[in-house]
């Protein structure tokens, strides 16, 4: 369906060749905002919608749309006639606050939308700050159970402070000039670091979301769709929170039968064990004419169609073809993305990430990821920290803990996904992920330098290697922050 009309409060407009103001020509540029401040975001969102059929300036428009034929227009051409496009002209932004990791993971789970989330790497967690869900109340003595395994994993995570911070100030001396507050600090940052390991899922989290009105509607049905009472609970509250500000175009966010049914259907075929990794990362398939590809998409600029450019570039040798991709890359920049080209070809890898890492992963929301429940079948991580401590048979006492009260749940009232609750942030998760060659561009740059967390830097830098060992010169030119010792080209970072 084309563009909705618009309105039918629209006002007499003049024609379109006449200036707005005698001394302004028509066709002067003018760039200027919509103030939230001065409309609704509903009424920005019908502004902008009516620019397709009136000539109006935008801010002359803005002066006739009243809230209540604002709202009429998204009732009938946004819920009625499907134009769900002019949605997303309304933006929201939403303090989310006391959720489980859990159920924050679905919230963040949408590609179009922004997120801010407490750190646990900066922020000590107070004791109690973990979700009981709603689903044991009707078993008292399995939630006096659930509640004893998330009361030890957070007396273990302040036991291991104490401990790694003890054994910090004794072996990181202060530096020369640094005071007392920012030694106290740096190695209370390395502690946190290490001991948020040891934290569950169900570890409450605040998270800030700037969304639109049409992504905040699928984020909504989602979580209203869940198996989890927890996130149904958000997703309506989103709703009755959303429909303040912008009543129509979130008015029918709901339970949705079809997302119901496939994570059912999901937690039905839930497997067992997995224990034995081998790798942390395996690349299953990637494009291996991927430079064949590139070359054609950055000759299909030039015009012609892409067969005849792929064509082209068949025809090409291997040394022309390599330099025509040198050159879209070869003065790229840290900062800079690769060309939209990169996007047509890719690499699928299967990840092993403890859960801690696997949540920094999944904000590389352009890639497509699939990952499956949170389980402890497939062991954890120690960090080398609380090795070093000499605190691993604490560590491991209460990861012992939750594997057992895990399995119980999983056995019982809870199934799989209540179960969920009791993955700490160190348990390991496979995780498939399809990246094209400008998202890996992008991921490498990132998580591949010293500045990115051990748990995600290490996966990624064993990605890069394979995707380098079968396509290296795809990568000549890529702006590495801290290149790796076996990095096979020179001049373009430092290594680690």
């Amino acid at each position: 369906m084309d563009s909705p009309p618009t309105p039918s409060f629209q006002p007499q407009y003049r024609h379109s060749g006449e200036s707005r103001n005698p001394e302004t020509p028509a066709n002067h540029r003018r760039i200027y905002p919509l103030s939230p401040r001065d409309l609704t975001e509903e009424q920005i969102a019908v502004t902008f919608a009516m620019t397709s059929r009136s000539p109006e300036p935008f801010d002359e428009i803005a002066r006739r749309v009243t809230e209540e034929s604002a709202a009429s227009f998204n009732e009938r051409w946004v819920v009625g006639y499907g134009h769900a496009s002019v949605a997303e002209h309304a933006v929201l932004h939403l303090a989310v606050e006391n959720v489980s990791r859990l159920a924050c993971d679905t919230l963040e789970d949408n590609r179009l939308a922004s997120y801010t989330e407490k750190s646990s790497r900066y922020q000590v967690i107070d004791p109690d700050s973990f979700h009981v869900p709603q689903e044991l109340d009707s078993s008292p003595a399995l939630r006096e159970t659930y509640v004893t395994a998330c009361r030890n994993l957070f007396t273990t995570y302040h036991q291991l402070l104490d401990g790694v911070f003890d054994h910090l100030g004794r072996t990181s001396p202060q530096r020369e000039n640094e005071r007392d507050s920012a030694y106290n600090l740096r190695l209370r940052r390395l502690a946190t670091d290490a001991c948020r390991a040891i934290l569950p899922a169900a570890t409450l989290t605040n998270v800030g979301v700037t969304a639109n009105a049409r992504t905040l509607e699928h984020a909504i049905t989602k979580l209203m769709s869940s198996v989890l009472q927890e996130e149904r609970d958000i997703g309506m509250e989103l709703r009755e929170q959303g429909r303040s500000i912008t009543p129509t175009l979130v008015k029918y966010a709901d339970h949705n039968p079809y997302l119901a049914g496939l994570q059912a259907s999901s937690d039905d075929m839930h497997s067992g064990a997995d224990a034995n990794l081998e790798t942390s990362v395996a690349l299953l398939d990637y494009d291996r004419d991927a430079p064949q590809k590139v070359a054609a998409a950055l000759l299909f600029r030039n015009g012609g169609s892409y067969s005849e450019a792929l064509a082209q570039s068949a025809a090409l040798s291997e040394e022309d073809r390599l330099a025509l991709i040198h050159d879209a890359v070869r003065s790229i920049g840290p900062h800079d993305p690769a060309p939209r080209e990169f996007e047509l070809v890719g690499y699928t890898f299967e990840f092993t990430f403890d859960y801690g890492a696997l949540r920094e992963f999944r904000r590389h929301r352009m890639q497509t990821y699939l990952s499956q429940s949170l389980t402890t079948a497939n062991g954890y991580h120690v960090p080398n920290l609380i090795w070093d401590a000499g605190l691993e048979p604490l560590f491991d006492s209460a990861i012992s803990g939750a594997d057992s009260v895990f399995d119980e749940l999983k056995s019982t009232c809870g199934g799989p996904a209540l179960a969920q609750y009791l993955v700490t942030h160190s348990h390991y998760q496979r995780v498939l992920s399809r990246l094209s060659l400008r998202e890996c561009y992008h991921l490498f740059k990132l998580r591949a330098s010293l500045q990115a967390h051990e748990a995600i830097r290490l996966p990624i830098i064993e990605a890069l290697r394979l995707a380098v060992d079968v396509q290296p010169e795809l990568f000549r030119y890529l702006p590495l922050r801290n290149a790796p010792d076996w990095w096979p080209f020179t001049g373009r970072s430092s290594p680690v």
